[in-house]
């Protein structure tokens, strides 16, 4: 395809990502989120220290196949990824600062509609004779809301497929990946390859070769060898990469109040800096829908509450406790977002990277993370490329999980199909290396939203179901505590 070719592509991918993820789609997972948080009256407030408790210790004599960490780590394996480097830098450097603020606004209703996911994985699950546990949103829309609607579960299905296979699971990682592993070894493009149009250094070609045949290693293993791979590679990564940003956040700490003073006005289109986003996007209301989308659809990428993929895990968990799950898989987007995407975010606006139009990418974190670590500038682009490889990575295994479980769905459990579906996972992360990384955000970017509609509908329709049972389990749990 030649230059003028992926020119073109690439403005027919804005042009639908622009629709799909428009004003419309935005207000509604917000206002779901919003209308989640008045039914269960706060729980991501009211509960979250019960939440971050269950988190870590798993139930005894629950049904499933994973215990409720090991789920949540293999929903943190496929939500702690490219989204909390690099996403959260494409979304500052498209919407500015104020990205920030919205996408830790979506994250907090995100935590109510993450809770309900996880509630209704559990109450709407199926357990086969062969202690395969299947449940997700093709289940909860199925079971909860009636077989009438099971051509929108199907849609469900379709697009969670979509999602893994060339969306958040496959391209959009593996990309990540081998642009971090680049920058560090040659960024200068100076081992070069020809290949597709372009100029490609073999340090891609490599990278792309050992993810791609690790993630054939572990995928083939299936759900248990996921989980296991997640449990230890996701705290360790986690903790690591936490480390390291509260490190440069207190090296910075004089310049944490003029950042959040930049992140809250830039959300209202205000602030120094972002006269060039008012420019191309229009004035001030302009500039606050630009960050405003931005924060909100990176948000989303990032944690995916409301997107339908954690209870896909969650339904896996060894529990017979639905409002415990769902505080468990609560956890998830407080972790993801509230916690490591607005690290993240606060380096790159203490750094000023934002605003470098020279800089894409992982390479605007990346700049952050030189400029505020009181280290060489190479051991800081080390441990950055280090923790967005195995995140990265990660992610590439808890899609293929979530993109399976999709398929079965579809398919009627056809385990022939599921095993061809494998190879052609693993193919998609073999050429992902070779795309060019706007086009693979957008992809990303249209499926999630496409995903998202037929989630968010289930959960408004089964928000009561939720709601009333809550409300009783803590009343029960209070009245035992007594």
């Amino acid at each position: 395809m030649t230059g003028e070719g992926f020119k073109t592509f690439g403005e027919i991918l804005n042009k639908i990502d622009g629709f799909v993820w428009g004003v419309p789609l935005i207000v509604l997972i917000i206002l779901t989120g919003i209308y989640l948080t008045i039914r269960v009256r706060g729980l991501q407030v009211r509960h979250l220290g019960k939440a971050l408790k269950f988190m870590v210790k798993n139930e005894e004599g629950g049904e499933g196949e994973v215990t409720s960490f090991g789920a949540l780590c293999t929903a943190l394996s496929a939500t702690i990824g490219t989204g909390n480097i690099v996403g959260v830098a494409t979304a500052l450097a498209a919407g500015g600062p104020g990205a920030l603020f919205w996408m830790i606004v979506a994250a907090f209703f995100g935590m109510a509609t993450k809770y309900t996911e996880g509630f209704l994985a559990i109450k709407y699950r199926t357990i086969d004779e062969e202690g395969h546990v299947l449940g997700g949103p093709f289940y909860y829309i199925e079971n909860g809301m009636g077989k009438k609607w099971k051509w929108l579960a199907k849609i469900f299905a379709f697009f969670g497929v979509c999602v893994g296979l060339m969306g958040i699971g496959t391209f959009t990682q593996v990309n990540g990946i081998a642009s971090a592993v680049t920058n560090f070894f040659d960024p200068n493009t100076s081992w070069a390859i020809h290949l597709f149009g372009r100029d490609i250094s073999w340090v891609v070609v490599i990278a792309g070769l050992i993810v791609t045949v690790c993630t054939a290693l572990v995928i083939i293993g299936g759900i248990k060898r996921i989980a296991n791979v997640s449990q230890v590679v996701v705290p360790f990564m986690a903790v690591l990469y936490v480390v390291f940003a509260v490190l440069l956040l207190l090296c910075n700490v004089t310049k944490i109040p003029d950042a959040i003073v930049q992140i809250v006005q830039g959300a209202f289109g205000y602030g120094d800096g972002i006269q060039g986003i008012r420019a191309v996007a229009g004035g001030v209301l302009g500039a606050m829908m630009a960050a405003m989308q931005n924060g909100v659809a990176r948000g989303i990428f990032s944690n995916e509450a409301g997107l339908g993929s954690a209870p896909i895990a969650a339904a896996a968990a060894k529990t017979k406790d639905t409002v415990r799950q769902g505080l468990v898989s609560m956890t998830g987007t407080f972790i993801d977002t509230i916690v490591i995407c607005t690290m993240t975010g606060l380096a790159i606006v203490i750094a000023g990277s934002w605003a470098n139009p020279d800089l894409k990418g992982v390479a605007i974190t990346t700049v952050a993370f030189q400029s505020g670590l009181p280290f060489p500038s190479v051991v800081s682009s080390f441990v950055l490329m280090i923790c967005l490889a195995f995140f990265a990575f990660t992610t590439i295994l808890g899609w293929d999980y979530y993109s399976e479980r999709c398929l079965e769905y579809l398919s009627n459990r056809n385990k022939t199909v599921v095993k061809v579906y494998r190879w052609i996972y693993v193919l998609a992360v073999f050429i992902g290396p070779y795309l060019t990384v706007a086009a693979v955000w957008t992809i990303a970017d249209i499926f999630n939203g496409l995903m998202a509609i037929p989630n968010v509908i289930a959960l408004i329709a089964l928000s009561g179901v939720v709601a009333k049972e809550t409300r009783d389990y803590f009343k029960e749990f209070d009245r035992l505590s007594k």
